[in-house]
């Protein structure tokens, strides 16, 4: 192979490249990126088993089209400390050689036609979804993505597509977040994507792609990138079941009184208690520092007694950064009960803190 590509490019598809390295094993073949150059093109590929990316560009001069692969971190760092020019690229005994002007490096190849295969769209079912629905979908959710948890399947996001419609799901047990695509779909299919998956394609796509899958993979394609990752296996939670069905409050708030409330006994303590009276909304710190924290919004609502919630205010806060209109709804029991927050189609039913 030898190529000669921009250098600002070359970064550009490495930068993105990283995160789908394996970077504690250097002896490993998927520490390496694969370098395709056939054609009219060049092809990056880059993969730890788990998740991988394919990006493409065209811009870019072939002198001999062929494989290569080097360890993609150490790939990255030479062309950061290159100037704004092209760079060339080029294979010789096992070695590929970086070159720009008076600088030169090579770094060890692994065998390139060992490099993992990727799956192809072959025999996967399509999702009839618009991108920027899917998009705008879970990332209302990822902030509700369980990590570490031992029950494997809370580590990633369900997607739930029912009869009326295509659910979002996400628990980390002390919330629940789901959103609902109201959408007439003739099968039923449940997927679980992983958290660090759900958080690739948030960084990857903002507009047109077509996403693909099967009961073990997930495979997203744009004018650019073509993405994969494995599908956990595993049975998520009933989520229905913890969804409030009826409730004995329901209050309308201000969007921005909250968060401006919130965020500044949050300087404090994220926990903390709130108090709803018929005039006033109390906000107050639980800390045991002997630091406190208390603000009050004035405001008169339906109620005809005082009720409180103890809550990690974080999760409210997440809550409100997603939603689009102003006023929100909050549904309540009990104190020692989880309440609900709603906004269109969009909830998240939080566990109270037991004081």
């Amino acid at each position: 192979m030898n190529i000669e590509i921009n250098k600002n490019v070359l970064e550009h598809m490495l930068i993105n490249a990283q995160s789908f390295l394996d970077k504690k094993d250097s002896s490993q073949i998927t520490s390496h990126v694969l370098l395709n150059a056939t054609g009219l093109d060049l092809k990056i590929k880059a993969t730890d088993f788990e998740i991988g990316l394919v990006m493409e560009t065209t811009n870019i001069q072939i002198e001999e089209p062929g494989l290569a692969s080097a360890n993609g971190k150490k790939l990255l760092d030479i062309v950061k400390i290159l100037k704004d020019d092209n760079i060339s690229l080029k294979t010789e005994n096992d070695f590929l050689h970086i070159k720009q002007k008076r600088s030169k490096f090579k770094l060890p190849m692994f065998n390139a036609e060992e490099y993992p295969e990727f799956p192809t769209l072959e025999n996967k079912s399509q999702f009839d979804i618009k991108a920027i629905d899917f998009l705008h979908s879970i990332k209302k959710i990822s902030p509700a993505i369980d990590t570490n948890n031992p029950k494997y399947e809370l580590n990633g996001a369900l997607i739930d597509i029912v009869d009326n419609g295509v659910k979002f799901v996400a628990t980390d047990t002390r919330r629940l977040a789901v959103t609902t695509l109201q959408k007439n779909i003739e099968f039923d299919i449940s997927l679980i994507i992983p958290k660090k998956a759900i958080s690739e394609i948030q960084k990857l796509f903002f507009d047109d792609m077509s996403i693909y899958y099967d009961e073990n993979i997930l495979l997203i394609k744009s004018e650019n990138f073509t993405f994969f990752t494995k599908l956990i296996n595993g049975k998520y939670p009933d989520y229905q079941r913890i969804i409030p069905k009826e409730h004995k409050v329901e209050l309308t708030l201000d969007r921005e009184q909250m968060v401006d409330h919130l965020k500044q006994v949050s300087t404090i303590s994220y926990e903390m208690k709130i108090t709803f009276t018929p005039e006033a909304i109390i906000f107050e710190s639980l800390n045991e520092d002997n630091i406190e924290a208390k603000t009050q919004l004035d405001i008169s609502n339906n109620l005809t007694e005082e009720i409180s919630i103890a809550v990690n205010s974080k999760y409210i806060l997440d809550f409100l950064s997603q939603i689009e209109k102003n006023e929100f709804k909050l549904r309540y029991n009990d104190s020692t009960l989880p309440f609900m927050l709603e906004s269109d189609d969009f909830i998240t039913v939080i566990m109270p803190i037991m004081l």
